[in-house]
């Protein structure tokens, strides 16, 4: 990997207010189902938080509340301070909330280089008329955005043999490593990333863990993420959210998390907080072996 990239327009100021995010009293119901019940929790600035719980637990629910795609049937999101609770989705973008998806949302007949500038349209200043005729502003700002793309996120996230690659052709880890470098291209504050290991092998993971670390170390990007390896979720955060029937029924640092009777009777059906402890320690053998 080269250098490390200069700092992201999200670290060269600090914040006044001492949470990015803050997720007050959510709700979410879908006629007479409830997928998010109360829900509540902050995100410091410069951290990793991880949104963990069983499958149905309300996580990707929580995700879509959050970067704008279902609106809450009560309760208030905070961004910087701001409520941003009926900000549409294309707004959340301009004001740096990015986000990737479970399920790879790229499009598959376009190129690497193509794939991850699409990133950048919610915050670009053209005019149609510019657009149409390329002119000026239109040209300048291709010029940089593409040199951005190629000087800092395609060496960063280590795609430049792909750069033109089509989607396509790619193996899923490169499609998820492609779907992070889009979502970078937005400039955002705090990137929200859905299961970004999953489906992957164990080198794939390591390789993704060690990019979620860097872009909040070098690029001063907030992570919310979800997801489902354990050991990864430990090794990486800050603090845990832990969903269970859409409701939050822990939060804290990962030892605290891990360590919660609650936590190991959703994951587990019993309070054995030692069961919690052998999953995760024979997951990581598994991995090892």
């Amino acid at each position: 990997m080269s250098s490390s990239p200069p700092p992201h327009p999200a670290s060269q100021a600090p914040l006044a207010h001492p949470s990015l995010l803050q997720v007050q009293g959510v709700t979410l119901a879908f006629g007479g189902v409830r997928a998010l019940a109360d829900v509540s929790f902050d995100v410091k600035p410069h951290s990793i938080t991880a949104v963990i719980g069983p499958n149905g637990a309300g996580k990707t629910s929580l995700f879509n509340t959050v970067s704008g795609f279902y609106r809450p049937t009560s309760g208030h999101i905070l961004f910087k301070g701001e409520d941003i609770t009926r900000v549409p989705t294309h707004q959340r973008a301009k004001l740096g909330v990015g986000r990737s998806f479970q399920n790879i949302a790229l499009f598959r007949g376009m190129t690497v280089l193509d794939n991850i500038k699409l990133g950048r349209h919610s915050r670009l200043k053209t005019n149609v008329l510019e657009a149409l005729f390329y002119m000026g502003r239109a040209r300048n700002e291709e010029a940089e955005l593409r040199r951005e793309i190629e000087e800092r996120i395609i060496d960063f996230l280590e795609i430049d043999h792909i750069r033109n690659a089509s989607v396509a052709s790619l193996p899923y880890g490169l499609q998820k490593r492609v779907e992070m470098a889009r979502a970078l291209a937005m400039q955002p504050e705090i990137l929200l990333l859905d299961e970004p290991v999953a489906g992957m092998n164990r080198e794939e993971t390591e390789d993704m863990a060690r990019f979620i670390l860097d872009v909040r170390e070098e690029w001063g990007v907030t992570v919310l993420m979800v997801e489902h390896d354990m050991g990864m979720v430990m090794d990486l955060s800050d603090h845990v959210v832990v969903l269970n029937f859409g409701q939050v029924i822990a939060q804290g640092l990962p030892a605290e998390v891990q360590a919660d009777p609650e936590v190991n009777r959703a994951y587990m059906g019993s309070g054995d907080v030692g069961e919690l402890r052998r999953k995760l320690h024979a997951g990581i053998a598994k991995e090892v072996a």
